[in-house]
């Protein structure tokens, strides 16, 4: 079975800059955090929007609660519905790939999320945070994080 990765988005930031491969979450916290929080702090807009995007097609975008039984059922529930083995199940993996789930799993998490901004903050619910979901873990990524506003 092939496990899904899902971190902070800070943490995404950090695992786009780190090269290929998918991070270890230790590697990341130390590295990077909250940098969606950061940007919109660094854009000046107090009213808005904030575009957070994978920007790759085996990655997604998504917004929950940082729970870790939470991640863990997700992970869980993605590979019941899109199972990494057996690989020959997948037509896409008869071109010499093999990850044809994490394409199933990215649709299903979602592309990007865009999230107001008010007050200079986004606005988020209590517990909500933005995640990045990484299925595959075997090409650089990265995240664009685009302001729009006054």
């Amino acid at each position: 079975m092939r496990r899904s990765i899902f971190l902070s988005i800070g943490s995404a930031l950090c695992a786009a800059a780190c090269g290929s491969g998918a991070p270890s979450p230790q590697q990341c916290s130390q590295l990077a955090g909250g940098s969606e929080v950061a940007a919109v702090r660094a854009s000046g807009v107090s009213e808005g929007m904030c575009l957070v995007n994978a920007m790759h097609i085996t990655a997604s975008v998504y917004i929950n609660d940082d729970e870790q039984g939470l991640l863990h059922d997700y992970d869980v529930f993605l590979e019941k519905l899109a199972p990494h083995e057996p690989t020959k199940q997948y037509r896409h993996n008869l071109t010499g790939e093999d990850n044809a789930d994490a394409h199933i799993k990215r649709q299903l998490m979602g592309r990007e999320v865009v999230v107001a901004i008010t007050a200079g903050k986004l606005d988020l619910g209590p517990w909500e945070q933005i995640f990045y979901g990484e299925f595959d873990g075997r090409r650089k990524k990265r995240v664009l994080i685009k302001i729009i506003g006054e």
